[in-house]
């Protein structure tokens, strides 16, 4: 049996009813001698298993799948076959076994299937203990023959003993064989009223379509770091642990979406501070193995301003606190991948402490987009050296070497720039200053390689035009419209309210429906077109119309004014069913074209 059919759930908070009956209306059934809360002596549970969900409403980032279940409930559509797919630790298996719940759910009450579990059910308390005998679990990863299928179906046509329905759980079921599979087929096409199916796999593509289409799909996603450390914060005040914020964060973001890996670590987590005393984030870095993130992102800045001397020695620090090489280097990765969101959505968008997406936020406006995409590439091509290498750490110093020395390279466009206008190919740092040691003497490799790229372009450079000649929003604009970007001078038009504008700044509200790359597109325009670099920045109000929003309303107000002219009126009235269709502005003559006439009359 997988880990995810642990059998042994007695161990979950319950408090037995002294009341209660056997299921044969017999005496009250006696409470047990001992639980795991009350006998100090008792095995300890772990807290995976301790706080196993017991019912939907406990399941963490399932909400779209518990709404669709409730539904279906609700209103009786309940499909004979379920597939439950996910990376491990989501709660597949905690779902099957509420999903068997479910459909027998009974109570003095409630004689129907019902997604209501808050109270215990005459069969959940046997489900729950995997001994129910009309749930039958079977692993698939340990029993993958025909032969096995057909035992597990061969009492399939046979009613329920106890419950409302059969119901079948099979865990990891892409495990099963081709003949396995082909057993199973015809009996989950054509199954009785009485039997219900529930499968759970990490590996759906390995299930044939044959299986899919008979069956309803359930895809459980990952569990987003946030919404994990809710679940971690509670159980920390359940078990009367301390925790820091910052170390149940990391705990969440390590986890990957497993709330299963998050609770275990968490487990491990709190032992490694004294009784009564607060895990600290330090420890818990530790213990994952983990770098400090605010020194990577030290490292990481120190690497994008072309620092390698600074970035070698940081590392080095870094690596003699036991931080493992591989590690800092995905923690790069990690930072290379925040600042490119930041820089394309802002900072806002990054899931850790604010300090630290302001960092992130301030390298991505610091640097351009392909600058941050090649960073990304070589540091990607590192971190496979760094898991090959026979010496990781020597691994790691030649790949800050490399993307300092890259960081001073001018990206394509900038070093065609400066080939036209005669200017020297040489490296700079991000900002354009000069380079902090990232390897000096880059103009003979940046000219050999920009060269190569100036050979493929026949078409000259524009010329450019200086940002203070833009002074106002509609100069930007006209310069737009001059430059034939048809598509961003529609854009900028219907979505740009602005709320304040000078050379190399602009401040606006983005309109609804604003494509998520205006600003990227319209700030690589205009550096492109002045030479100069721009900052847009977004408010969420404040701003004026858009020049598409006023075009507009003074199209209502003109068609307004229209409606209401007298003539209209009497227009609409004599013939009814009349509508406007449109308003057009006729040009009105001029005076001087007017005037000659009234000469040559008085000339003759």
């Amino acid at each position: 049996m997988g880990d995810d059919f642990d059998r042994d759930d007695s161990e979950l908070p319950h408090e037995p009813d002294p009341n209660a009956q056997d299921m044969f209306g017999g005496a009250p059934v006696a409470p047990p001698a001992r639980t795991p809360v009350e006998d100090e002596g008792a095995a300890y549970t772990v807290i995976a298993r301790k706080y196993r969900p017991r019912a939907f409403e406990d399941l963490y980032g399932q909400e779209a799948m518990v709404r669709t279940l409730r539904n279906a409930f609700a209103t009786g559509r309940i499909a004979h076959a379920f597939m439950l797919t996910g990376v491990r630790g989501v709660g597949k298996t905690t779902t099957a076994r509420l999903l068997a719940r479910a459909l027998n759910y009974e109570t003095d009450t409630i004689r129907e299937p019902s997604l209501e579990l808050r109270e215990e059910g005459r069969h959940c308390r046997s489900i729950i203990e995997g001994r129910h005998m009309d749930v039958l679990e079977l692993d698939a990863a340990s029993r993958t023959g025909v032969g096995d299928i057909r035992d597990l179906l061969e009492g399939v046509r046979y009613a329920p003993v106890e419950a409302r329905y059969k119901v079948y759980i099979i865990d990891e079921v892409h495990m099963l064989s081709t003949g396995a599979f082909n057993a199973l087929l015809k009996t989950l096409e054509e199954p009785p009223p009485h039997a219900k199916f529930i499968f759970a796999t990490t590996e759906i593509r390995k299930v044939p379509v044959t299986i899919l289409s008979r069956t309803q799909r359930f895809d459980l996603r990952r569990v987003e770091p946030e919404v994990l450390v809710k679940n971690l914060e509670m159980i920390c005040e359940n078990e009367g642990a301390r925790v820091e914020a910052e170390g149940l964060m990391l705990i969440a973001r390590a986890a990957e979406g497993s709330v299963r890996d998050g609770q275990s670590m968490l487990d491990q987590a709190i032992v490694q501070a004294d009784p009564g005393q607060t895990v600290s984030a330090a420890s818990i870095r530790d213990m994952l193995g983990l770098a400090d993130r605010a020194q990577t992102i030290t490292l990481f800045e120190q690497v994008m301003r072309g620092e390698a001397g600074a970035a070698i020695e940081t590392f080095r620090q870094l690596y003699g606190y036991g931080a493992n090489p591989d590690q800092v280097v995905m923690d790069l990765l990690d930072h290379t991948h925040g600042a490119s969101v930041a820089k394309a959505i802002g900072p806002n968008a990054l899931v850790m402490p604010k300090e630290q997406a302001l960092r992130l936020a301030a390298v991505g406006a610091a640097v351009s987009a392909g600058v941050l995409s090649r960073a990304w590439q070589l540091t990607l091509k590192a971190y496979e050296e760094v898991r090959r290498a026979p010496d990781a750490a020597a691994a790691v110093d030649m790949a800050l070497i490399r993307l300092a020395y890259a960081a001073d390279l001018p990206g394509p466009e900038e070093a065609l720039k400066r080939l036209q206008s005669g200017e020297p190919v040489s490296g700079g740092g991000p900002a354009g200053g000069p380079s902090g040691g990232g390897g000096g003497p880059t103009a003979r490799q940046g000219g050999v390689a920009t060269n190569a790229v100036a050979r493929q372009m026949t078409a000259p450079m524009p010329s450019t035009e200086p940002a203070a000649n833009l002074k106002t929003f509609e100069d930007m604009l006209a310069l737009i419209d001059r430059r034939r970007d048809i598509r961003l001078k529609l854009d900028v038009e219907r979505f740009i309210r602005p709320i304040s504008f000078r050379p190399g700044a602009i401040e606006y509200e983005p309109g609804p429906g604003s494509p998520p790359d205006l600003a990227q597109r319209l700030v690589t325009r205009l550096k492109e077109w002045t030479g100069e670099r721009w900052l847009l920045s977004t408010q969420g109000g404040g701003g004026a119309e858009s020049l598409w929003e006023k075009q507009k309303r003074e199209e209502r107000e003109v068609r307004a004014e229209v409606e209401q002219h007298p003539f209209v009126q009497s227009v609409m009235q004599a013939f009814p069913g009349t509508e406007i269709v449109g308003v057009r502005q006729l040009s009105q003559p001029q005076p001087a074209e007017a005037a000659p006439p009234e000469e040559a009359e008085d000339e003759d």
